[in-house]
C-alpha cells in the first residue's frame, strides 16, 4: 500500500507526531512525504490529510488554490482507486481562511472516506465512517534528550498560542496567587509560538503585571522544550476545547503531571494514564484552582507511579491501527460504503475536579 501524507518529510520543523507516524508505518506501508508533484502526478492508494488548511497558505495565493483544485480533480477522477483519510487533530481549524478556501476545504471533506479522531469525544461529520486512534507518545523521540528535575512551584504552559488556548487567562489567574500552597515561591513559564502578533502581544502585556511570569515566544528545539517541561512541577493547558492535545501527551511522555479543563476527553485520559498525573477543573481558571491543583499534585506524588501508563499510545500499536484504517478506507472507495461506525466514549474515572 502506498500512502501520501499531507506533510513534507526531511524538515527539522516537522511535527514529531507526523515524523514518528511516517517512520512507524513502514515497511508494510510505503510512505510518501507531500510535494505537489507527488500529489498530482504519482500513483498512491491513500491520501492521509492532517491540518488540510496548511495546503492553502496565504490569503492571496492563487497558485496554491489552483494546485488544490487540481488535487481535488485528481482525487475525484480516481475516486474508486484512491481513498482520502483525514485525522482530526483539532475541532477548529488553525486558520479561518477566506470564503473560497473554506469552500475548497469543504469539498475535500466531502471526498473523505474515513475520519480518524484522537479520542471518541471528538465530533465527526454526520454519517461519517470514523476510527479512534490515540495520539502516540513521545518517549522514544526524547530518549536521547536530557531533562533534569523539576523546580518547586514552577508552572508551565507550552504549545501553540492561539486565542482559544486561554493563555492570558492563565497569566491573570497566576498573578492573583501570591505564594504556593505551603507558602513557598511560585513561577510561571509560557513558551510557544503565537499564531499572530496580536495574541503574542496580549500574552506579553499580561505578563508585565507579575515579575514571576516569564515568556519565551517562538519555536524551541527539542532540547530546549524538554528542559522547559522537565523544570515544571505542573503543566497547565487551559483551553476548553482540548480533545487530542499534543502538549498534554508530550508532558506526560516526559513524566510531568498536567492540569486541564474537565471534559469527556480529559476524563478518559485521566483514567488511562493512572493516578496522580491528570488533574481537571471546571469553569474559568482561577487562582484558587491553581492552588488546589498544585496542592493535590504534591499530595499525589507519593502515590503515583514513576511514569504514567502510556502503553495504549505505543507507536507500533498506533501504526498498526493506521494501517487497518487505510485498508478500511480503500474497501469503502472500491465498494458500497458501509454504515457509520459509532464507538463508545471513555468513561470518566470520577477523580477530583477543582471548581
Amino acid at each position: 500500500m502506498r500512502v501520501l501524507q499531507s506533510f513534507r518529510t526531511g524538515q527539522g520543523t516537522t511535527n514529531p507526531y507526523l515524523v514518528q507516524l511516517g517512520a512507524q508505518l513502514g515497511p508494510e506501508t510505503e510512505v510518501l512525504g507531500f510535494t505537489w508533484r507527488r500529489a498530482l502526478g504519482v500513483p498512491y492508494d491513500v491520501f492521509h490529510v492532517h491540518w488540510p488548511e496548511s495546503l492553502l497558505p496565504g490569503s492571496s495565493s492563487a497558485l496554491k488554490r489552483m494546485l488544490f483544485r487540481a488535487l481535488l480533480l485528481r482525487l475525484w477522477a480516481r475516486r474508486h482507486r484512491t481513498a482520502v483519510v483525514r485525522t482530526l487533530h483539532d475541532v477548529h481549524s488553525h486558520r479561518a481562511g477566506s470564503r473560497i478556501d473554506r469552500a475548497l476545504l469543504a469539498r475535500l471533506d466531502r471526498r473523505t472516506a474515513l475520519w480518524i479522531r484522537l479520542n471518541p469525544a471528538t465530533p465527526v461529520p454526520a454519517g461519517a465512517v470514523a476510527r479512534t486512534i490515540a495520539h502516540g507518545d513521545y518517549r522514544h523521540w526524547f530518549d536521547g534528550v536530557g531533562t533534569g528535575s523539576s523546580v518547586p512551584g514552577r508552572l508551565l504552559y507550552s504549545g501553540l498560542i492561539r486565542p482559544n488556548k486561554g493563555v492570558p487567562d492563565l497569566v491573570q489567574a497566576f498573578t492573583a496567587l501570591p505564594v504556593g500552597p505551603d507558602g513557598g515561591p511560585l513561577s510561571l513559564r509560557v513558551v510557544g509560538t503565537p499564531i499572530s502578533t496580536d495574541i503574542g502581544a496580549e500574552v506579553l502585556l499580561a505578563a508585565l503585571a507579575d515579575d514571576r511570569v516569564s515568556v519565551s515566544l517562538g519555536h524551541l528545539s527539542d532540547t530546549e522544550l524538554a528542559a522547559e517541561i522537565a523544570q515544571a512541577e505542573l503543566v497547565i493547558l487551559p483551553y476548553q476545547d482540548l480533545y487530542g492535545s499534543e502538549a498534554a501527551v508530550l508532558a506526560l511522555s516526559l513524566a510531568r503531571p498536567i492540569l486541564v479543563p474537565a471534559n469527556v476527553a480529559t476524563g478518559g485520559l485521566r483514567a488511562e494514564v493512572g493516578r496522580g498525573w491528570v488533574f481537571t477543573y471546571t469553569g474559568a481558571l482561577t487562582a484558587r484552582i491553581l492552588d488546589g491543583a498544585l496542592t493535590e499534585c504534591r499530595a499525589e506524588l507519593a502515590h503515583r507511579a514513576e511514569r504514567p501508563d502510556l502503553s495504549a499510545r505505543a507507536w507500533p500499536l498506533i501504526a498498526a491501527k493506521h494501517r487497518a484504517a487505510y485498508a478500511t478506507a480503500l474497501r469503502l472507495v472500491k465498494g458500497p460504503a458501509g454504515p457509520p461506525i459509532h464507538e463508545p466514549e471513555p468513561v470518566d474515572a470520577g477523580r477530583r475536579t477543582y471548581t
